[in-house]
């Protein structure tokens, strides 16, 4: 009766020889974090100058609601007080509108500057980890190769 071969140990051997380098992976893992990192300061720093235009623009409304609460001497003047209100909240809210859309500007371009960073750093990464990887089967090809003989 014919033996039937160990392939388990047949495959052990085969992946003995092609050794796998855990140092790519665990690079490309620190960049990614890194990236991770750079882009949650960019959002934090934009969602605290958001909330700092907030609530400066919050505090100016308040102060203008309490000269508007104010008792008058005229009913022309409650008038008078209502216009006022609206007209210098038309004007604040322009202006806290165009520093949202700066903080927004400025998130945007250190956004595409980390993408861009981040792309050549891992270009960069998987260069390196395919040339070591290409060398490293090459030394193992030979290894066998030679093994066989």
């Amino acid at each position: 009766m014919a033996t039937t071969e160990d392939f388990t140990k047949m495959m052990k051997d085969m992946m003995g020889a092609f050794p796998v380098d855990m140092s790519a992976m665990q690079d490309g893992f620190k960049t990614q974090a890194a990236f991770g990192e750079k882009l949650s300061k960019v959002a934090l720093g934009a969602a605290e100058k958001s909330t700092e235009i907030s609530t400066k623009w919050t505090k100016e409304t308040l102060a203008k609601l309490s000269d508007l609460s104010s008792v008058k001497d005229e009913p022309a003047d409650y008038s008078k007080a209502m216009t006022d209100f609206a007209s210098a909240q038309a004007e604040v809210a322009s202006e806290h509108m165009a520093a949202f859309a700066e903080v927004a500007k400025k998130v945007q371009m250190e956004t595409m500057e980390l993408v861009m960073a981040a792309g050549k750093d891992m270009s960069e990464d998987m260069t390196a980890a395919t040339k070591k990887a290409t060398s490293d089967m090459t030394a193992a090809t030979k290894k066998a190769t030679a093994a066989a003989k």
